[in-house]
């Protein structure tokens, strides 16, 4: 990347940073600004950036910040609570996710023939975790209840972490055939990529939220340092899961949840980081897409990876919802709105930057132009459908007066860092 790109980069985060107050709460969300801009400078549009997708500084930027998302969202949520109030999420990741990768591994292996069958499970799991940040308007809309918006804040922050396991076994799996070793090496390095992992996420994990207890407790580190401390935490758990055979980014997800629901002393930097230096990362990622991978997206797309996409959003994501939370006592209106508001968006793109690139998959070209279509539709539609959605069913929700969907829950806080909680929500955590 030469200086005229780090340039035009620096350039469009600065004028978007003088508007972005504007902008908010409207259809134009930042990460389809970012998509639509990294396009426009990049050899699909004026080829004034040269953002080279293989560098190994994108690469770094692009593991660092998966490395950062596992983490801080997975220490964001707050176990305890989502157990005592959150049944809806559960229901959408315990049952909801993985009917969504069967169905989507069946549909897959329906309009791809050439597909082998863990192929086509491998693109469901890569487009299978959600990112609330492309419909920010739904998660911090007011008029949305709060347990409706927190069931959509809850299942993006934990369902990468859920996904990244059966997106690395089904990887594996499918560079069997083309890879020398066999299949029972494969298998044998996925068990010990996803087992290593969680066990050296659960150590550091703990052990970092008591170091930072105790030198919180006796004054010994300022708030800034311990800020500092929390992401050579992430970093820690991902290299020392690499150094004993498992799997980096399954460790930092792992170490944030222990760390999020060990930790006595308040994390404020790490909800402050998530407002700043984490949102910078998350619109780089978008701009690389839009300047790199979009233009080979939309160069190989054609009318069946376009279905697919389509399903992808739809059916493959609302019908396993709609079964998930069967019996929950949802109106019809609350199950469409929850599983059309499943965005595709910062995991899948670094899932496929970071896991994809480097597996030895024979149609691997092909499951990337399918998932960048996918994120792609998916930061247009729901961009511009979160804003005036939330508000329709937002007054479609006050007039159900009392219903479950108006059932008084405890706030967590969102990827941006929105830490605000209700007075109601208030009254819910002194029960």
């Amino acid at each position: 990347m030469d200086l005229v790109s780090i340039a035009v980069i620096a350039g469009g985060l600065l004028l978007y940073s003088l508007i972005s107050g504007r902008l908010e709460g409207t259809i134009v969300t930042a990460p389809l600004v970012f998509i639509i801009f990294g396009f426009a400078v990049g050899p699909g549009g004026l080829d004034i950036a040269n953002v080279d997708v293989g560098h190994s500084a994108i690469h770094f930027v692009a593991e660092f910040t998966l490395i950062l998302v596992l983490f801080t969202d997975a220490a964001r949520i707050d176990l305890n609570r989502v157990r005592r109030d959150h049944n809806l999420p559960l229901r959408m990741l315990i049952i909801g996710l993985p009917l969504a990768i069967a169905t989507g591994t069946f549909i897959a292996s329906q309009l791809f023939a050439a597909f082998s069958f863990w192929e086509a499970a491998l693109l469901a799991a890569l487009l299978a975790p959600t990112d609330a940040a492309l419909g920010q308007s739904v998660v911090s809309a007011k008029a949305v209840p709060v347990r409706v918006r927190q069931a959509i804040n809850v299942e993006s922050g934990l369902n990468d972490g859920f996904a990244l396991p059966a997106v690395l076994l089904f990887a594996a799996l499918a560079s069997t055939q083309h890879g020398a070793s066999g299949v029972s090496d494969w298998v044998r390095f996925g068990l010990l990529q996803v087992t290593l992992g969680p066990l050296a996420g659960v150590a550091i994990g703990y052990i970092g939220a008591r170091l930072l207890d105790v030198a919180a407790e006796r004054g010994w580190a300022n708030t800034t340092f311990q800020g500092i401390g929390i992401l050579s935490l992430a970093i820690f758990a991902y290299v020392a899961a690499e150094l004993i055979g498992g799997n980096g980014f399954i460790a930092a997800f792992i170490g944030g949840m222990v760390f999020g629901n060990t930790i006595r002393h308040p994390c404020t930097f790490l909800f402050e980081f998530m407002e700043t230096e984490g949102q910078l990362l998350m619109l780089i990622t978008f701009l690389v897409f839009g300047a790199t991978l979009l233009p080979d997206g939309i160069a190989h797309m054609n009318l069946t990876f376009f279905l697919y996409a389509v399903m992808s959003l739809t059916v493959i994501r609302m019908i396993p919802i709609a079964i998930s939370l069967v019996g929950a006592g949802l109106r019809l209106p609350t199950q469409l709105f929850l599983g059309w508001f499943g965005p595709r968006g910062l995991a899948s793109i670094l899932f496929v930057l970071l896991i994809l690139k480097e597996s030895q998959v024979v149609h691997r070209n092909e499951l990337l132009s399918i998932t960048v279509i996918t994120v792609a539709l998916s930061a247009l539609l729901h961009g511009v459908s979160a804003a005036p959605l939330a508000r329709l069913y937002g007054r479609l929700a006050a007039r159900m007066g009392e219903c479950e969907e108006n059932q008084i829950v405890t706030e967590l806080p969102l990827r941006e860092g929105h830490t605000a909680i209700e007075n109601n929500s208030d009254r819910t955590a002194a029960k």
